[in-house]
């Protein structure tokens, strides 16, 4: 007896020296980005922020994203939020935005709360958050935007509505012409998609009229903070089918009413953008569920366009399928003139456990952006 105790005694000691190894282990700090590798955070845990973004705020970064499950795709916890001053090294600051666990409430537990993106307003002093939400019970039927806000980068946030953005507004670009076009289409008459005929139709604003009293979709989404201050939320629209670019309200929380279509019928989603020297760099997604596929880029030289499809950034092995990534946000290394472009690698058994693929952006020689893979990089602050 005494030696089978002694025996349990030691394994006890081995197996907690070998836990305090691990954990000695995952301390280490980070050195290098190595994309679609387990990154881990300060508790040694694969960072669960998917399809989230980065800002920058007081010396200190924050990356807020899609707190997903280890089985399933409904939100059971909310929106998470690390931060670091490096970039490599995170610190898990917990949950910034939480599920509601009253039973009816639109960011009920089991709802679908996607692409989260958290703007510093310095007028209003708070940071507002926009992401895609669905009901629970609903699939993705709902296509709603939802707006949070808190005082401080790690929450909590204050849920304050959801809805579909410019409910009753034509496009500013669109004409007395072009309106009275649309209110002529007849949606039955288009029950067969892709035919040349229904894709005139999608151009001209078939679904657009369609949604319009209720307000246009909202799916995959991202903000965008322009010099002035500006904001714009760039969203999914007509079941996935075209992207519209629209204005905020001064303090992030509502919609001016002016917005643009941009790409109608292109089927483009995961919207990621940047601005350098003046020009507008958007790369999307095509719209192929959890599967990977060519990456498309746009470039303007106003939010307003017109804006002009160029080819996909990615280059090498691989780049018809973008690296089997999907973009979510592109930001600034603070003080530098260098890009990330942050993307995830689904892995749909587990999304809990999909990869981060951040990548420093690269350009032509005449300023085109470029993505190229590579294994490990180092930050340069």
């Amino acid at each position: 007896m005494r030696t089978t105790t002694g025996i349990m005694r030691t394994m006890m000691a081995v197996a907690m020296v070998l836990w305090l190894g691990v954990n000695a282990v995952c301390a280490q700090a980070l050195t290098a980005i190595t994309p679609g590798e387990v990154w881990p955070d300060d508790k040694g845990e694969h960072i669960n922020a998917h399809g989230g973004g980065v800002i920058y705020h007081e010396g200190t970064y924050y990356w807020y994203g899609e707190n997903r499950p280890a089985r399933g795709f409904t939100t059971e916890v909310g929106v998470g939020v690390y931060s670091s001053k490096d970039l490599m090294n995170w610190k898990n600051e917990g949950v910034a935005l939480a599920v509601s666990e009253t039973k009816g409430d639109v960011i009920e537990r089991g709802c679908i709360m996607e692409r989260p993106k958290v703007v510093y307003n310095p007028t209003t002093k708070k940071f507002v958050m926009l992401f895609h939400l669905e009901l629970k019970g609903r699939g993705y039927e709902a296509a709603r935007v939802g707006f949070a806000v808190s005082d401080t980068p790690t929450g909590p946030f204050k849920f304050i509505r959801s809805l579909r953005p410019n409910a009753g507004k034509w496009p500013m670009d669109f004409t007395k012409r072009d309106i009275k076009r649309a209110m002529a289409l007849d949606e039955a008459k288009y029950k067969e998609w892709w035919t040349p005929e229904w894709r005139r139709a999608v151009d001209e604003g078939l679904l657009l009229k369609r949604d319009l009293p209720g307000g246009q979709m909202s799916r995959d989404m991202t903000v965008f903070v322009d010099d002035d201050g500006t904001a714009y939320h760039i969203h999914s629209a007509e079941e996935n089918l075209t992207l519209n670019i629209a204005e905020l309200t001064p303090d992030y929380l509502d919609y001016t009413g002016r917005y643009i279509r941009l790409a109608p019928g292109g089927h483009n989603e995961a919207p990621t953008i940047f601005k350098r020297d003046g020009v507008y760099w958007m790369i999307t997604s095509g719209c192929t569920g959890w599967d990977p596929n060519e990456a498309r880029m746009f470039r303007a030289e106003s939010m307003w366009g017109p804006w002009e499809q160029l080819p996909s950034p990615f280059r090498g092995e691989d780049a018809n399928k973008s690296f089997h990534t999907q973009g979510t946000y592109i930001f600034k290394i603070e003080g530098t003139d260098q890009y990330i472009f942050m993307a995830d690698r689904w892995i749909p058994r587990s999304l809990k456990n999909s990869r981060h693929i951040w990548l420093p952006i690269e350009y032509d020689t005449d300023g085109t952006p470029l993505l190229f893979w590579k294994d490990s990089w180092t930050v340069d602050n």
